[in-house]
């Protein structure tokens, strides 16, 4: 049994609610404990898990948030450096699950936070399990 850290961009609440309900549903299926944290935005996501992971209280992490498009440039710069930021974590051997939503409008984002519908935040928890799997396997 593994413990996991859901770290959550609260913004769109009716959303995030469905995404984390996805993650943690794939979590619990699997026999592992979780917990969540709330952060201000996407872009601070990479910062938390970056510092929980130094706690040594986590064997993984899975990102949620939604981000989206509006009329200024700051969605790319959301989606991109949230992302960046993860994969970079991710390289240095965090096992983490991305499951923060870029996408066009709400419509679209209903559709992949649904767990019944495309289960974003389930596919997030199921990455980050696998990795965390990847890990043991060489450690």
């Amino acid at each position: 049994m593994a413990k996991f850290l859901i770290v959550e961009a609260r913004f769109y609440d009716h959303l995030n609610e469905m995404l984390v309900a996805g993650a943690s549903a794939q979590l619990k299926k699997h026999g592992h404990q979780y917990d969540v944290m709330v952060v201000p935005g996407a872009l601070e996501i990479p910062g938390a898990i970056a510092m929980a992971s130094e706690s040594e209280d986590y064997d993984g992490f899975v990102a949620i948030g939604v981000v989206i498009r509006g009329e200024t440039y700051h969605f790319e710069i959301v989606a991109g450096e949230s992302a960046r930021g993860i994969m970079a974590l991710t390289m240095d051997g965090v096992p983490i699950g991305n499951g923060i939503l870029t996408v066009e409008n709400e419509a679209q984002a209903i559709v992949r936070a649904d767990p019944q519908q495309s289960d974003k935040g389930g596919e997030a928890a199921k990455a980050a399990m696998a990795l965390l799997s990847i890990k043991e396997q060489y450690a």
